[in-house]
């Protein structure tokens, strides 16, 4: 049967259109890093989603090809580490069957992705973000808290490129006294493997990872930093609601892009939803509460039942947390759902 297609996309209240789709597969990671997923909350006796909850893989492409319909192309797959969720490139497979679908990518920490590389490009995955923090041993045991191995991340990185995911994006969450003096030893690394490195501010996701104002580097910060080192100039936006600030070296060694939702905030071009593993609509990563889909979805709920949903959470839209950030300095606003719960 043929699905119904929305007779117009839906925009916002601030006039943005539907673009992009972040799914997570699961809220589980096999890492507890300091910015995102902190030991002393997600410890041994945290209590993880039951995998009765998750969505089904099937339950996943509906809602892929409901956003598809109202204007999504573009879907990341996230976690949590999405590598945990079994099966992942079925998944990726079932979603590049999807019409209009014609970008899918993955967001991992790379420790697993040595042995899943191959069979996710096979199933049709296109691009490849890793987070990759630092190329210390000792600074990476620190931010990340784990007894994986930064050479497990490194491996993850060269098997993905030689299954032919080259050039990679490369995720650095900088925080000041933390990571900081890795900034040039990052994207020197990038550069000569070819890919491109993106430095991300410290951000105030969630409510555990004990952000302050002060813990951030700003992006223009880490921009002269590596400027200093090897000349850069400005790159346009190649798409519109690209969140990366894009420079290009001048000696022709690629690019490396800043992330800085804190010094310059870019809600106005935010084109992206968020769906949590149990089937929660985010419209924002700041945002306190989702929009449940997985009830109309095992209710028996039709393709044009799951288009109508989308088109009014869409609509109703008016999120602009960054832009306001100064307003909640003081944390006394509502409670914020957790990045490791939906997805960077």
């Amino acid at each position: 049967m043929t699905e119904p297609r929305l007779i117009a996309q839906p925009v916002d209240t601030r006039g943005r259109a539907l673009r992009d789709l972040r799914v997570s597969v699961t809220d589980r990671c096999n890492l507890r890093c300091r910015y995102c997923m902190p030991r002393e909350v997600f410890g041994p006796g945290f209590a993880f989603l039951p995998h009765p909850e998750l969505l089904r893989f099937e339950e996943i492409v509906r809602v892929v090809g409901a956003f598809a319909r109202a204007g999504v192309h573009k879907v990341r797959l996230t976690g949590g580490e999405p590598l945990l969720r079994a099966g992942l490139p079925d998944l990726v497979a079932m979603v590049a069957a999807v019409p209009g679908i014609d970008d899918i990518a993955l967001t991992t920490n790379g420790s697993l992705l040595a042995r899943h590389a191959n069979r996710l490009r096979a199933a049709g995955l296109t691009r490849i973000t890793v987070s990759l923090d630092t190329l210390d041993d000792e600074t990476f045991a620190k931010v990340a808290d784990t007894e994986v191995s930064l050479g497990s991340v490194l491996d993850g990185i060269k098997a993905a490129a030689e299954a032919g995911f080259a050039p990679l994006k490369l995720n650095a969450v900088i925080r000041r006294n933390w990571n900081e003096a890795d900034v040039e030893g990052l994207a020197a690394y990038a550069r000569e493997g070819g890919h491109t490195m993106r430095f991300i501010e410290y951000m105030d996701v969630g409510d555990t990872n004990g952000w302050r104002l002060d813990d951030v580097v700003p992006a223009a910060e880490i921009v002269d930093r590596v400027a200093t080192v090897w000349p850069l100039e400005p790159v346009p936006p190649g798409y519109p609601g690209e969140v990366a600030n894009r420079y290009r070296y001048l000696d022709g060694f690629g690019e490396v892009g800043v992330i800085s939702s804190i010094s310059q905030p870019f809600c106005g071009a935010c084109t992206r939803a968020r769906l949590s593993a149990i089937g929660e609509v985010y419209t924002c990563l700041f945002a306190s509460t989702g929009h449940d889909l997985r009830a109309l979805l095992r209710s028996g709920g039709s393709a044009a039942d799951l288009d109508a949903a989308i088109a009014e959470l869409w609509t109703a839209r008016a999120d602009r947390y960054s832009e306001l950030r100064a307003a909640h300095a003081s944390h006394e606003g509502p409670r914020k759902v957790e990045m490791s719960y939906i997805g960077g």
